[in-house]
C-alpha cells in the first residue's frame, strides 16, 4: 500500500524536468541527424542546443462559454447621460464582466421608437430579448438564460462604468421669482 504514492511521488519528480526540456541536434560520423535529449557523442558535428519552453498558447483572454455568449446573444444597452437609471445599467454590466454595445437614445430615437415603442431609457437587449427600464432582476434573468457569467472571468477588462459626461443641470430660478 505504501508503495503506490512512494511511485507517484517518484514519477512527478522525473517528470518535473520535461518541462523544461533541452535538445541536442548534430550530425553524427554517417553524416545522419540526431535528435536527442541527452548530449551528443565527443566525435559530433554541427552540435546544436536547443532549449524548448513550455506549449502553451494563449487565444483568448475571454472563456469559451462567454465567446458563446457574445456570439448567440450580443448585449446592446440604450441610454445616454440619463442619471441614476443609465450609470446603475451602466455599472451592472460592468460588475458581472459583460461585452456590450452602448447605442445613443438621444441621437438615435427613431431606432429605438421602432425597437420599443418608446423613447424610454434604459434599454438592455440581450439577443432577441428586450428589456425595458432597470431592475436587476430581469437583467440578471436575461444574463443568465444567454449564458454570460454572475462574475467577470480572471484578467478580463469591463467597459468604462460612467457616462462619458454628466447629465444637464436644472436651471436654478433668480431669487425671487414665483415658482
Amino acid at each position: 500500500m505504501r508503495t503506490l504514492p512512494l511511485t507517484a511521488l517518484v514519477l512527478t519528480l522525473a517528470a518535473a524536468p520535461l518541462g523544461a526540456a533541452q535538445l541536442y541536434r548534430w550530425v553524427d560520423d554517417k553524416g545522419r541527424v540526431e535528435w536527442r535529449d541527452t548530449p551528443p557523442p565527443p566525435e559530433a558535428k554541427q552540435v546544436e542546443q536547443r532549449n524548448m519552453g513550455s506549449n502553451t498558447i494563449q487565444t483568448s483572454t475571454m472563456p469559451y462559454s462567454m465567446q458563446q455568449a457574445v456570439k448567440n446573444f450580443p448585449v446592446t444597452l440604450w441610454a445616454f447621460d440619463c442619471g441614476e437609471p443609465c450609470t446603475t445599467g451602466r455599472n451592472h454590466l460592468a460588475r458581472r464582466g459583460v461585452p456590450y454595445t452602448e447605442r445613443n437614445a438621444q441621437k438615435e430615437t427613431a431606432e429605438l421608437k421602432k425597437l420599443t415603442g418608446a423613447l424610454d431609457v434604459p434599454v438592455l437587449v440581450v439577443g432577441s430579448r428586450t428589456l425595458k427600464g432597470y431592475l436587476d432582476t430581469d437583467w440578471d434573468a436575461a444574463l443568465d438564460a444567454a449564458g454570460y457569467p454572475r462574475t467577470p472571468p480572471p484578467g478580463m477588462k469591463t467597459q468604462a462604468q460612467t457616462p462619458a459626461s454628466k447629465p444637464a443641470e436644472i436651471p436654478k430660478p433668480a431669487p425671487g421669482a414665483v415658482k
